[in-house]
């Protein structure tokens, strides 16, 4: 595959007479985006297409698919832009995440949200507008500009976009630039695939690795008897089943205001899904595992060590004597705790519900050789 130090540079290169710009070749014109592309607001209500069906380019969509959705128009609630033909979609929400894409034309009525800016290709090829307009520079000068900002949320004007300037290579130079990005980019995405895919086996088998260390032991020829609970099956025969609430005393974490929580401190904030920050003081010191309580993580498995805060957002688990605090939190990570959450709204786990759950319990010494197993062994896949 070829990389970026492979590409040569080119003959001559002059001022572009924009600073953030700079240099660019030669023989490259510069050019405002308006110049490149023509912009037209055709702004509708979705309850007035008579059509059954609509194709949606909404942000949540695009983040979670990469395209839009067919969508009933009556299911929208809010105006939306036309979008005719082929058109660049930019995104003026949070431009430094770039979303940006090419919208195809559809048998259906196709629209968008009010939050990108559709153009139209005036004198350039699409595929080359398309990587420009996605491009690290255009994201950079894009998020200098914002003219709104919440905490969440930043958002540039269509202004913004249409009269940045842009270096501008010959037609012809621009179809080469735009067949050389796809085909290497495609490289890259297909690398990236498998790389996702290899951490999902591996995932699945860190999942399966903990699960049979703390259901079953590391000796493959113990004898096992029936549990007597239906979704752990057969354990060791010299295990006990027990409640959680025998194996360790439970209680939530401690209020904390976002305003004592930063990016810098003496100890790590835990909540229900793991750091939120650091502070100045502590309200543990030891081994825990930690459990989320409450939101859409709830169930979610940590293990803190040394000094730290605990969030009232987690339920701490303060290990019983005989009980192995490592391997306590290797068996609740694969127990799924979020099926026992109580409401389908806020999805919230209560101290009781958790203690009441039934769980096998190994020996004291094959617990420490658990946990001391699998801490190896996942560090192996972790890494």
């Amino acid at each position: 595959m070829m990389i970026i130090s492979d590409i040569k540079p080119y003959p001559t290169y002059k001022d572009s007479g924009v600073e953030w710009l700079g240099e660019i070749p030669a023989h490259w014109e510069v050019t405002r985006a308006d110049s490149l592309f023509r912009y037209e607001k055709i702004q509708i209500e979705p309850s007035t297409i008579s059509e059954q069906s609509v194709f949606h380019y909404s942000i949540p969509a695009i983040q979670e698919t990469g395209n839009g959705i067919f969508e009933s128009p009556t299911g929208i609630d809010s105006a939306k832009l036309r979008v005719f033909g082929r058109r660049i979609l930019v995104s003026k929400l949070n431009p430094r995440k770039g979303v940006v894409l090419i919208a195809d034309e559809k048998p259906v009525p196709t629209i968008c949200s009010t939050e990108f800016v559709p153009l139209e290709i005036r004198s350039c090829d699409l595929g080359w507008a398309y990587h420009l307009l996605a491009s690290e520079p255009t994201r950079q000068r894009l998020s200098a500009v914002v003219r709104s900002a919440t905490r969440s949320h930043q958002r540039a004007e269509t202004a913004e976009v249409l009269k940045m300037w842009h270096g501008v290579p010959p037609i012809l130079e621009q179809r080469a630039i735009a067949a050389f990005l796809d085909r290497e980019t495609a490289k890259i995405d297909a690398l990236v695939a498998k790389k996702e895919r290899l951490i999902e086996l591996l995932q699945e088998k860190r999942t399966a690795l903990i699960s049979h260390a703390v259901t079953k032991g590391l000796d493959p020829d113990v004898p096992l008897k029936d549990s007597g609970v239906e979704w752990l099956g057969e354990i060791p025969a010299q295990w006990e089943v027990k409640k959680l609430k025998r194996l360790a005393f439970m209680q939530a974490g401690t209020a904390i205001t976002g305003d004592d929580i930063g990016t810098e401190g003496n100890y790590p904030v835990f909540g229900g899904n793991g750091v939120r920050g650091y502070t100045s003081s502590f309200t543990h010191e030891g081994e825990f595992p930690l459990i989320g309580r409450q939101g859409a993580l709830c169930g979610c498995v940590n293990f803190a060590t040394g000094k730290f805060w605990a969030s009232e957002h987690a339920v701490v688990l303060r290990s019983n004597a005989g009980v192995n605090p490592s391997w306590l939190a290797q068996l609740l990570e694969v127990m799924s705790l979020n099926q026992y959450s109580q409401s389908a709204a806020q999805p919230g786990l209560s101290v009781e519900t958790i203690g009441s759950i039934a769980v096998p319990v190994a020996l004291k010494d094959e617990q420490r050789a658990i946990a001391a197993f699998l801490d190896r062994e996942t560090a192996k896949i972790d890494a």
